[in-house]
């Protein structure tokens, strides 16, 4: 399996090559960087691999909720390199995305919960709860976005650990589920190495869309920009 994975969800700009089980990843923090890094970082991956585009037998991009501008640059770049090269996408959630990476970071056994918050801007924060299941976080409940003040954990025996930058507005969540979290990486981050991983099981088991359905997932649909009649 040769699998290519993009993320832009966040202040992270990344891109992964999986080959045959293998991973490597180009990663770098640039908040107004990742149109001039995204391009060069896919370079570099299949260069160092002696890969073509034409070698891939995927894509996956990490969907969203994260910054719109962000959401929009690598599903650009997805949906041109799928169409040119009639290749399937995975679409992955950039909460589920780290909700890996904090099985790793925060030393998470198997049954805990991951509370996932990222922030949403607008007084907001994006919230995704998961389990911990054979190395993989499985979602509770779903996605979706709300002010800090307004969140909830699920139903749930085992331990909790927090994620995601959304973290860091932790003073304005409730005292009860803040003092329910037994550790908390306030500085985690999607990564296309998560994304990757995460993709390759689903595409393992069938999944995939085509270019034109690799869309981003925004949650906040009321404020994403509508063309209005006439215009």
């Amino acid at each position: 399996m040769k699998l290519l994975a993009l993320d832009t969800s966040s202040e992270g700009c990344s891109a992964a090559l999986l080959v045959n089980g293998s991973v490597t990843e180009r990663f770098d923090l640039a908040p107004r960087g990742h149109t001039r890094l995204l391009m060069p970082m896919i370079r570099e991956l299949l260069a160092q691999q002696a890969l073509a585009p034409a070698d891939l037998d995927a894509l996956a991009f990490a969907r969203g909720p994260g910054s719109f501008t962000g959401l929009r640059i690598a599903t650009g770049v997805v949906q041109g390199l799928a169409w040119g090269l009639d290749i399937p996408v995975i679409p992955v959630s950039s909460l589920a995305a780290a909700a890996l990476g904090a099985l790793e970071t925060l030393d998470v056994h198997e049954g805990d919960g991951i509370a996932v918050a990222f922030d949403a801007r607008m007084g907001e924060v994006y919230w995704g709860c998961f389990e911990a299941r054979d190395g993989v976080p499985l979602l509770l409940g779903g996605e979706q976005v709300c002010a800090p003040s307004a969140l909830s954990l699920p139903a749930f025996s085992g331990h909790w650990v927090g994620a995601g930058q959304g973290w860091r507005l932790k003073e304005q969540m409730p005292s009860a589920l803040v003092s329910a979290i037994t550790r908390i990486d306030d500085s985690l981050v999607p990564r296309a190495s998560c994304v990757v991983r995460l993709a390759s099981r689903e595409l393992a088991a069938g999944g995939g869309v085509s270019a034109a359905l690799a869309q981003p997932v925004y949650i906040r649909d009321e404020v994403t920009w509508k063309k209005l009649p006439g215009r």
